[in-house]
Order: C-alpha cells, then sequence, then structure tokens
C-alpha cells in the first residue's frame, strides 16, 4: 500500500496507473498489458474483474454488510452484490430445529 500511495503522490495524474498521456488507460490495452505480465505464472489467465471479485470476498469475509460492499464497489442494486461477488453462506442453526418442529408434507392425493 505504501508504494501505492507513493507512487500516486509523485504523479502529475489523478490515477495510480495512468496512460503515458496521463489519462485512464484503455481497458483493452490493460487486459492486454496483464495477459503479458502473469503469461507463464500461476496467475495466467487472470482478468481485471477478477480483482472486484477478490475485493468483496476480503470485505464479506471482513463482515461488511452487502449494502457497505455494494457502496464500495459502485453497485446500484444490492442484488448484483449478493449474487455475483458474494459467497453464499451456510444455513443458520436454527433452521434445522424449526423444521424439526413442523410435521411431514403429507401429499393431499395419497390415500394412505
Amino acid at each position: 500500500m505504501d508504494i501505492l500511495k507513493r507512487r500516486h503522490a509523485e504523479s502529475d495524474s489523478p490515477w495510480v496507473f495512468p496512460s503515458s498521456t496521463g489519462t485512464l488507460r484503455d481497458p483493452d490495452n490493460t487486459r492486454a498489458r496483464i495477459r503479458q505480465v502473469v503469461a507463464g505464472t500461476s496467475f495466467e489467465g487472470l482478468h481485471p474483474h477478477d480483482f472486484r471479485h477478490y475485493v468483496a470476498g476480503v470485505l464479506d469475509d471482513a463482515g461488511l454488510t452487502a449494502r457497505e460492499i455494494a457502496d464500495y464497489l459502485g453497485h446500484e442494486r444490492i442484488s448484483t452484490t449478493q449474487e455475483d461477488y458474494m459467497e453464499r453462506g451456510v444455513v443458520g442453526e436454527d433452521a434445522g430445529p424449526a423444521l424439526a418442529e413442523r410435521p411431514p408434507i403429507t401429499n393431499p392425493k395419497d390415500k394412505g
């Protein structure tokens, strides 16, 4: 993080990794450069979008709410964050006993 902060402080651009002219990088060029950098490593096949999933997972593991994670990622709808970026949790401990208290469902078509 210190390296990124220093790089940003020393830059004439508002971007940490600007293009050669100081503007935002073209997404296609960025993807191509990442492919070059990770070629032959265990990260081969990495896509820039994977970083969003990684960050969402870290924030989810840290206990942030879906709304907080959605706001950080820039999602208008929490459902986008929950469906596409957050891990499904395990069933709560109260689900089993609650279901066990109910009698089994019987099919009205069964005569027995």
